[in-house]
Order: C-alpha cells, then structure tokens, then sequence
C-alpha cells in the first residue's frame, strides 16, 4: 500500500535552487503536493472521471496524457462502463510511473489499461474518445503544444472529448497580480510557508511557460475544435472541455 508522504521539498534554505524536475523525491510526495498547491484539485479529478464516463465511447481509447501517478487513470478504470475501451497512461517520469502501476494494481476495473513511459510528444493517438491533460501543456514550448493538440485532434473519433486542465495568465496586469496573490494566500492556507513557496517558484520559473485562456481557445480552434467550455476555475486554474464534431 502506498502512502502519502507531506511536500517539504522547499521547507529548507537552498544555496541554489535547481529546476523542478519530476524525480523520485517528487514522487514521494507528489499527492500532498498537488493537493496543496492547485485550489480544487480533488474536485478536477473527481469530475473528470464523471466527464470520461459521459464522453467515452464503445470500442475506443481513453488516453490520459501524462498520467503522473495515475490518479486519473485509476478513476478513469472505475467509472467508465463503455464496452472494449482501452485506457493508455502515459508519462515520461519512470518514479510516477510506477507509482501509476502500483496504483493500479490496488484499483479493479472493466477497462485494460497500458502503461507507457514516454513523452507525450512522441507518443501515437488513435481511435479515441477521450483524453486528459492534467497541467501538461504548461510544461512545453509553444511549437509543441500547437503539435501535440493538432495530433490529439486527430486522433480522436468524432464526438470524442479533450479535458484540458492548465494555469494560465491573465492578459490584463492587474487582474494576473490579485489571481497570483490569491493563489500565494491559498498555498500559505495549506501550511505552505513564504519560503517553500518563492523556492518553488524559482524552481519552475525556466520550466513553466503560460499561456492565456485565450491563447488555448486559439490553439484549439486552430486544431479543428469548434465547441470549447470551461468548466471549472479557481484562481489562476482552469479546466476546459473541447469536442471533435
């Protein structure tokens, strides 16, 4: 049985704060760590296993696009009830990955899953009729991200459904500073302290690169998506659904 260790990664004064990789001292903490970093994030996985379910289709692939420790995967095998779907969880962190395998092991389902350590920009996707991102794209330069969304688009079958989960920035400066502020307040809520959290952010601030809620809505269109929702937020965090006609 595996258990949830608490993020201290950043608790302690670092000479020099390196980029945030996903290694194994990541992985052990992981569940804690997502937790109390992304307002809400319980009920975006909980209700992307409700969203798999109405959107997965007979005879498909459900894909969950940097699976990390296959939460959303496992949930994905539990609700889902469609005839002959195949899950494939991919993500290219060996120590998440086996976090995902273990998870599975422990979770019964009707739907076969395959596990790939991967990248998700090298991967193939066909014959789809779900996939998740859970706050990948952020972690990709622009030419990648326009690639990977024109192959998902692809490889979905009509009526197939994207669940995107992203933080973004906000075009406007003030309203980027009070949704950054409050995201700050959030963490801090969560045991977070002022040092843990300025560590943190230097330490992704070669790794991320944002984009506006407009900006994915462009890149989507561009694919070929014509209807889009957003159907959560929190602060500077949102998750979207978009639909292959």
């Amino acid at each position: 049985m595996m258990t949830t260790r608490r993020d201290e990664i950043y608790r302690k004064k670092h000479q020099r704060v390196s980029d945030f990789v996903f290694d194994a001292k990541v992985a052990q903490v992981f569940d804690d760590m997502l937790n109390r970093s992304i307002p809400g994030y319980k009920t975006i996985v909980s209700m992307l296993a409700v969203l798999a379910q109405q959107y997965a289709q007979d005879d498909s692939c459900l894909y969950d696009l940097g699976c990390s420790h296959g939460v959303v995967t496992a949930l994905m095998r539990s609700h889902v009830r469609k005839k002959n779907c195949r899950i494939i969880a991919v993500d290219n962190s060996a120590p998440l990955m086996e976090q995902c395998r273990q998870k599975l092991r422990q979770i019964p389902g009707d739907c076969d899953v395959t596990c790939v350590c991967e990248d998700v920009c090298a991967v193939s996707v066909a014959d789809a009729s779900v996939i998740v991102m859970n706050f990948i794209l952020q972690f990709l330069s622009p030419a990648q991200k326009t690639a990977l969304i024109q192959k998902i688009y692809q490889g979905l079958k009509p009526g197939g459904a994207l669940l995107l989960s992203e933080k973004v920035v906000f075009a406007d400066a003030s309203q980027n500073a009070w949704q950054h502020q409050h995201h700050h307040v959030f963490k801090k809520a969560q045991g977070y302290s002022d040092l843990e959290i300025a560590q943190k952010q230097e330490a992704l601030k070669n790794v991320l690169h944002l984009d506006t809620f407009g900006q994915h809505q462009a890149r989507l269109a561009k694919a070929g998506f014509v209807t889009v929702y957003q159907w959560y937020q929190c602060f500077n965090f949102i998750s979207l659904l978009a639909v292959k006609p």
